[in-house]
């Protein structure tokens, strides 16, 4: 019986690590092939980006190398000092995320209260809408936007992209969900103590939801972060949109430009990811024992 276990783990273990593998694949050729030349990387993948038309040597089959031949920095050097419009698209994806980030967590915070300590038919049919307009992929509402914000005269402008984020529903149902778990009683013992709903909101609500504002801060951020059709049509100034819009426009012989560009781009998701990881797990495994 003890083999027999001990066997069905060794097995979980090794499909378990063939999957971290293959999805950590992309992610380790992006940061290796960043440092390459691009000499390397038209050799190494061939006609795969067909990066030169000269005469150079380009080899018709795939090599996939993770140890470069030659290390060099020159890539991040064209990208961060000799090229300024890399970073300028950098920070314009910053401005974008980080306001919908910080002003849809503090709205969802407030209007998750209000479900939860608010009962009735009415915010039964309120929520329902709220979850339907969550299941709806957000390419439905690009077109509602776009004449909105024509509407609103907020067309070519940050507030197009950051007022629609602001007020997307998935952070109200997650944090509605997770307010429900909370004891009832720790709210009554609030109220014959005196405390209003600004305290209970603050003190009592907010601190028990820290695992779900911090999976919601993650989830949100990678979401905005890594947009592309929202820019697309809401901005037509190029040099308002974000590095993730920029990256797609790459011109060909700047495949190591683009490697060392997506590895910078990746920083913020990664440093965020393992900074709240724990959280994020916790705020997960939470919401699968909600009961509405």
């Amino acid at each position: 019986m003890r083999k027999k276990r001990y066997f069905s783990r060794t097995v979980v273990f090794l499909l378990c690590l063939v999957f971290a593998v293959a999805f950590l694949l992309p992610t380790v050729l992006t940061i290796t092939n960043s440092f390459m030349t691009e000499a390397e990387i038209t050799s190494n993948y061939g006609t795969v980006f067909n990066t030169s038309k000269s005469n150079s040597y380009q080899s018709e089959t795939v090599n996939l190398k993770f140890i470069p031949d030659k290390v060099t920095m020159s890539q991040y050097v064209n990208g961060l000092v000799r090229s300024p419009e890399y970073l300028i698209k950098f920070w314009n994806s910053v401005f974008l995320t980080l306001p919908i980030v910080l002003f849809q967590v503090a709205i969802a915070s407030l209007a998750a209260y209000g479900f939860t300590r608010w009962r009735g038919k009415v915010r039964a049919l309120i929520f329902f809408f709220y979850v339907i307009l969550m299941l709806m992929p957000y390419q439905v509402t690009l077109v509602p936007n776009y004449l909105v914000s024509k509407w609103m005269h907020i067309f070519d402008t940050r507030w197009a992209i950051i007022l629609p984020g602001t007020f997307a529903p998935f952070s109200v149902f997650l944090l509605t969900k997770f307010m429900r778990r909370i004891p009832y009683s720790l709210i009554e013992a609030a109220k014959i103590e005196g405390a209003g709903e600004w305290y209970i909101f603050t003190r009592i609500c907010l601190p028990q939801c820290r695992a779900a504002l911090y999976s919601i801060v993650i989830l949100v951020f990678i979401d905005y972060w890594n947009m592309v059709e929202q820019p697309l049509i809401l901005l037509n100034d190029p040099e308002k949109q974000p590095l993730s819009v920029f990256l797609s426009t790459i011109n060909q012989g700047e495949i190591g430009l683009a490697f060392a560009m997506a590895t910078i781009y990746m920083i913020p998701s990664l440093l965020l990811f393992l900074h709240g990881e724990e959280y994020l797990v916790e705020g997960i495994a939470h919401q699968g024992s909600v009961k509405g």
